[in-house]
């Protein structure tokens, strides 16, 4: 699989660590920590995920990928995202 890194250009995931979903936020009362710690969702479709090119520019990038055939639509740096 190559992820488009918006500074590196196409690379190889293997150069990159994988957080996981970036559409989770954490919750601001105790009693919800242990939902968003262990009870996630497996959906089939397009969803954004972090992941970190740690082998390349050591930025965060915010990809969307379709976890049915794994193609990758496009990515931005995880700091643009969230401005």
């Amino acid at each position: 699989m190559r992820l488009p890194c918006p500074f590196c250009g196409d690379r190889d995931a293997q150069e990159f660590v994988y957080r996981g979903d970036a559409s989770v936020t954490r919750p601001s009362h105790d009693s919800d920590f242990h939902e968003y710690v262990y009870l996630r969702g497996n959906p089939a479709g397009v969803i954004t995920e972090h992941w970190y090119h740690a082998q390349g520019c050591r930025q965060w990038l915010v990809v969307t990928r379709d976890t049915r055939s794994h193609g990758i639509s496009g990515a931005v740096f995880a700091k643009d995202r969230e401005a």
